[in-house]
């Protein structure tokens, strides 16, 4: 028995690719779940997951040194691939709609079954078998139900002390709620176990993406930048002309190098101004 355990401990998962939630409405209407169970039962507010974790898990694996996860960092850049050869060019909706649970310990979003969840799972299987042909502790027994976790019991040793179970009753309301569409543009190779970044997301070895949100798109915080800057070139470009066009007048109307030399000095520090 306990060579068994240890032989469990040793290929306990510690890394999984993560199809990251990142619709708005999504991981609003998620949040908005939560708040109502925890209005209901404040001992579950230590049972609910981050919204910057919010995420589908599509494959668990055990990687035992930087050599195993450099292998996996190959194995998901190789599964591009074959992902965009399953994928064809389409468009990969995922609707999440209702709520279920595992054993009452966990509380998840179901994905509404239909053509793009088949996709999904074929995605699924053909990453699993790239992963298990590089040597690497992939996949798991069970067969796979692609689902969004947003509250589990084992988060906390000490919850799970006072809550044996979570009450079905507590999200009634929400059993049959429609939470949103996710469009599939990324995977990432995430650690359960190291440091998560400041977003509440997991730490990322390694990530592929593929359709329409390939192209890097800038932020708003970007664009405002930009427009900022536009603005602020144009005003100067307009002072700098209004400067040269009132030194020429002046030089115009008085020719002397006294008078010259003062609008230039005078233009020089306007346009210094500017330019501050």
């Amino acid at each position: 028995i306990e060579r068994k355990k240890k032989k469990n401990k040793q290929y306990q998962p510690n890394y999984f690719i993560s199809l990251p939630i990142t619709n708005p409405k999504i991981t609003g209407s998620v949040q908005a779940v939560q708040d109502a169970i925890i209005q209901k039962d404040q001992r579950l507010s230590k049972a609910m997951v981050r919204s910057g974790s919010l995420h589908v898990t599509m494959l668990v694996m055990h990687l035992s040194s930087q050599e195993e996860i450099s292998i996996a960092v190959g194995a998901l850049s190789d599964s591009k691939v074959f992902v965009d050869d399953l994928l064809k060019g389409k468009r990969v909706d995922l609707s999440f709609q209702g709520i279920d649970h595992f054993r009452n310990q966990v509380g998840f979003v179901n994905l509404a079954e239909n053509d793009h969840t088949t996709l999904l799972k074929e995605i699924a299987e053909t990453m699993k078998m790239i992963f298990q042909e590089k040597g690497i502790m992939a996949g798991e027994e069970r067969a796979f139900k692609p689902h969004l976790t947003f509250m589990k019991l084992s988060k906390s040793t000490e919850l799970r002390k006072q809550v044996k179970k979570i009450d079905s009753s507590l999200y009634e309301d929400f059993k049959n709620h429609y939470f949103g569409d996710e469009i599939l543009h990324r995977f990432d190779l995430c650690s359960m176990l190291k440091k998560k970044q400041p977003n509440g997301y997991y730490y990322c070895e390694s990530s592929i993406v593929f359709g329409e949100k390939q192209a890097v798109e800038p932020d708003d915080a970007e664009l405002v930048s930009l427009s900022k800057r536009l603005v602020e070139n144009a005003v100067l470009k307009a002072v700098q002309q209004y400067l040269e066009e009132t030194q020429n007048k002046s030089r115009q109307t008085d020719g002397s190098p006294a008078k010259t030399e003062e609008a230039a000095s005078g233009s020089k520090n306007e346009s210094d101004n500017g330019n501050s």
